[in-house]
């Protein structure tokens, strides 16, 4: 079983930038693709960013050249560097697997203002 915990999450002034932490526990040894994930009011949850064992990295379109996703620890830290931050990217922040475990995390609200 694997735990996940979200951190770093704010307020932040558009054009900013923020840095979110992923501490997992648990069973993580089998893990191979860890995301993040956000979902805003009144819009499905979506995969933000992954990254597997080897380093490789994917982004949404709409994130791609803002947000870095990198892994470190052994696996056991996932962290997302925002930057550039727009309006748009105000959400609720999760990180889980990808494919997505049925358990999430309580997630990291990141609130970016006009």
């Amino acid at each position: 079983q694997v735990q996940l915990r979200e951190s770093g999450g704010g307020l932040v002034q558009a054009g900013g930038s923020l840095r979110l932490s992923c501490t997992a526990s648990g069973s993580i040894f089998s893990i191979d693709r860890m995301a993040w994930y956000r979902q805003s009011p009144g819009k499905q949850r979506e995969l933000v960013a992954d990254i597997n064992k080897g380093g490789q990295t994917r982004y949404v379109e709409a994130v791609k050249g803002r947000f870095t996703i990198s892994r470190s620890d052994a696996g056991k830290t996932t962290n997302l560097q925002m930057n550039n931050l727009k309006p748009e990217d105000t959400a609720v922040y999760y990180c889980n697997t990808w494919p997505a475990l049925p358990a999430w995390g309580p997630g990291t609200q990141v609130t970016v203002s006009s």
